[in-house]
């Protein structure tokens, strides 16, 4: 389908009444001006399902309600009603600096553990085992010293030039060096193998939960930052900056407008007729250009016991314009299925159909040099055919290329056929 002329009302019902009497401008009649080049098409006559005419309403395909994750006042909110976000964005925020002074807290202590953690790691100090075998050499040096002053106490014993008292003292003193050579060689094989496993174990834990403190603690300030979880646009605000709200409340509502679903009640005879995928013709009389394209997107299997009708959501993809959407969610909408009995009917190439003005047009060949618009009512949609109602015939022939650019009257110059 292409567009040809947007006019006005008032214009557009005065340029039909032009159309349907053949008149021409007089710009298109004015001499000296070439040929138009056009790509030509057949109007063929198939047998397809007959076309019936539903009505529906435009509704998003997506609606939801972004709700806060933690309680506290709204300190910033920076979306209106209508306006555009993308997937992401920065909806909202909560004051957050008690948090923030827990979090700073939280991972002061938490430097501070892996400190000490890898002082563990690092082991002994140069300094602190030189520090041991500097004792435990005095201590050997006291040892010895004590047993020289022993074995010469001994010698003099037997002289009877000493004591027994002396050799008890003498005894106890080698006694004492040995135990206190034995506690320093201890100590510093303390010093050189390091810290115990055990003990670095319980550092790493003592490190592992204060970083899950740390990440809880993030994971809640995070929460207070309200972000859009899908683009599209806002429809209600639900609070103010400065109000207090709840886990749970909603801040806004969103709804996704870049493909919208006509939802078309289908009597429950006809739904057996209906397949997912299929094209399908739509009409939205509010827009400047009507006549779109779109498919069957979903077969609701659950009619309504009232009406005795089936939802049948057909998907067409909207048209943004300055991040606004063209199609409206709630807009009335005209479906032409193919639900009825076989028949015979005429269908051109989509290409053929002209869109702008208050009906479709197509402009059908002279077999000479002119091609003069009709207007038809479109049918259903087969393949890369549209079926048209209007003063055709099979076997003639209709501009698809370069439909856009001619006026009543317009010569033309056939450069191909389709």
């Amino acid at each position: 389908m292409r567009t040809w002329l947007m006019v006005p009302a008032l214009t557009a019902s005065l340029l039909a009444m032009v159309l349907l009497a053949g008149a021409a401008p007089a710009l298109a009649r004015g001499g000296g001006m070439p040929p138009s080049p056009v790509v030509l098409g057949e109007i063929v006559e198939k047998e397809v399902k007959q076309s019936r005419s539903f009505v529906g309403t435009v509704e998003p395909v997506r609606t939801g309600h972004v709700d806060v994750q933690a309680s506290g006042f709204v300190e910033t909110l920076t979306v209106e009603v209508g306006d555009h976000v993308d997937f992401d964005d920065t909806i909202a925020t909560l004051r957050t600096k008690t948090l923030d002074i827990r979090i700073e807290a939280a991972q002061a202590e938490l430097e501070l553990r892996k400190k000490a953690l890898l002082e563990l790691e690092n082991g002994s100090r140069p300094e602190d085992k030189e520090r041991a075998r500097a004792r435990l050499r005095e201590a050997k040096a006291d040892e010895q010293t004590a047993e020289w002053k022993l074995q010469a106490v001994e010698k003099l014993r037997k002289d009877k030039r000493a004591s027994e008292e002396e050799l008890r003292d003498a005894q106890r003193a080698v006694a004492t060096a040995l135990a206190r050579r034995q506690a320093l060689e201890s100590a510093l094989a303390l010093v050189e193998a390091g810290p115990r496993a055990e003990r670095i174990a319980q550092a790493k834990a003592s490190v592992a939960v204060q970083q899950a403190e740390v990440d809880r603690l993030d994971d809640e300030k995070k929460r207070h930052t309200i972000k859009a979880p899908f683009t599209g646009y806002v429809v209600t605000k639900n609070t103010e900056v400065g109000s207090w709200v709840d886990t749970g409340e909603p801040v806004v509502q969103l709804v996704a407008l870049d493909e919208v679903d006509v939802v078309v009640p289908v009597l429950e005879d006809a739904v057996s007729h209906l397949k997912r995928g299929m094209k399908v013709n739509v009409a939205i009389d509010a827009l400047p250009e009507p006549y779109i394209t779109g498919e069957i997107f979903r077969i609701v299997p659950v009619a309504d016991r009232r009406t005795r009708t089936v939802p049948v959501k057909v998907r067409v993809k909207n048209v943004i314009k300055d991040k606004q959407p063209l199609i409206k969610a709630g807009m009335f909408a005209r479906c032409w299925l193919a639900v009825g009995k076989p028949r015979k009917t005429l269908l051109v190439p989509k290409d053929a159909i002209v869109l702008g003005g208050r009906s479709p047009v197509v402009f059908v060949f002279d077999g000479k040099d002119t091609a003069a618009p009709v207007p038809v009512e479109l049918g259903v949609a087969v393949d890369d055919l549209i079926e048209v109602v209007g003063p055709l015939k099979a076997g003639a022939q209709v501009v698809t290329k370069g439909n856009e650019r001619i006026f009543p009257g317009t010569k033309v110059r056939p450069i191909g056929q389709r």
